[in-house]
């Protein structure tokens, strides 16, 4: 099967109300694989179904997940059980899952360690919970499993199961085939598998779109596009991008992409300390009809309401660079499930009836 025609994305995005959500990871989760192991599981399924009961009266109707492949190949039975659980627990909300497969935001693989199961270790007051990140300064490309070429192709194995088992499941309302490709410094090195994946994607053919983000697209339309950016935006049927900048950063990123003539995602944003706001963010999106995950939920130890490490770094060698520490960088609520501001939620929630009148409307 070839890339989706324009009239058939359209089509398919026009059918649906118009999709806001989260980056979703529960509070009580250090990383991907507490989420997604069998350690703690129950209890991290408890707490994902209050924060989702939370997320559909906030009005949002669809929340991202990336899978771990590490717990696929180690628990596999397990994994592909608990992820229709957690499927099954946010469809009891209302809300539809984006599932990412890959992902290049990888530390060197001199600060890699070997996955270890059970408790996980997490550092207190860094973003992401560790001390040691993808979101800083990288003395070398980052590694990935990917790079080994008998798990490369497991981990193609591990597309094809997950998206046949899916492929005509509207709890699933879209595949993310690849989260920032060419990070940390990959570049081009990840192209053979970003098309890999979407090779296999279109042979199982599923009812759902697929996507895998521009990145580092600019306002300045003398600044092309990277070239994985650009090859993942023409594997595309819907085009999505990730932006933490301003809003007039944002106006002219989605000019620039509004010249593939295909609906437009964000499928992360909000960062405060950048002047990246759901006060200004949330109503262009719903203006415009984009598709938006911004990126958190409940404040936990994760830690993403702390800035990136990059952050920091960049503020030191430029003190003059305009970032505001003294906001909450990502997610929308605190532990005890109050906003982190009221008003923001207050502004989601009237937004989010006016587009489900709009959608209505439309349908009547």
């Amino acid at each position: 099967m070839a890339v989706w025609s324009k009239e058939r994305a359209w089509e398919w995005y026009d059918s649906h109300p118009w999709l806001r959500g989260c980056n979703f990871m529960s509070s009580d989760c250090a990383n991907r694989i507490d989420q997604w192991q069998e350690y703690g599981f129950e209890e991290r399924l408890r707490t994902a179904d209050a924060e989702l009961e939370l997320a559909a009266k906030t009005g949002f109707n669809t929340i991202r997940i990336i899978i771990e492949y590490i717990v696929w190949e180690k628990q596999h039975d397990g994994f592909m059980d608990r992820l229709e659980r957690y499927i099954a627990t946010a469809a009891k909300h209302g809300i539809s899952c984006m599932i990412v497969f890959g992902n290049d935001c990888m530390q060197p693989k001199a600060w890699t360690k070997p996955v270890v199961f059970g408790e996980q270790h997490y550092d207190w007051g860094y973003h992401g919970g560790r001390k040691q990140s993808q979101h800083g300064k990288l003395p070398e490309m980052g590694y990935h499993l990917l790079d080994e070429p008998e798990l490369a192709l497991r981990h193609y194995e591990w597309v094809r199961e997950i998206i046949t088992k899916y492929k005509d499941d509207e709890r699933v309302i879209m595949w993310d085939m690849y989260n920032e490709p060419g990070a940390s410094r990959r570049e081009m090195v990840t192209e053979k598998h970003l098309r890999k994946f979407f090779e296999i994607a279109r042979e199982v053919d599923p009812i759902q779109p697929l996507t895998a983000c521009v990145w580092r697209c600019t306002a300045d339309r003398n600044k092309p596009i990277p070239e994985i950016e650009r090859i993942a935006a023409e594997l595309s049927d819907i085009i999505s991008y990730h932006n933490y900048g301003t809003y007039e950063t944002n106006i002219c990123i989605i000019k620039r992409l509004k010249e593939y003539g295909r609906p437009i995602i964000n499928t992360e944003w909000m960062g405060r300390c950048l002047n990246n706001t759901v006060f200004e963010l949330f109503p262009l999106f719903y203006l415009e009809k984009i598709g938006c995950w911004n990126w958190g939920f409940v404040a936990g130890k994760y830690q993403t309401y702390e800035p990136w490490n990059s952050t920091w770094e960049k503020y030191a060698d430029d003190p003059t660079m305009d970032v505001d520490f003294t906001k909450w960088f990502h997610d929308l609520y605190r532990p005890n499930f109050r906003p982190y501001d009221p008003k923001e939620i207050e502004l989601i929630r009237r937004f989010c009836d006016r587009a489900d009148a709009d959608f209505m409307r439309g349908r009547g």
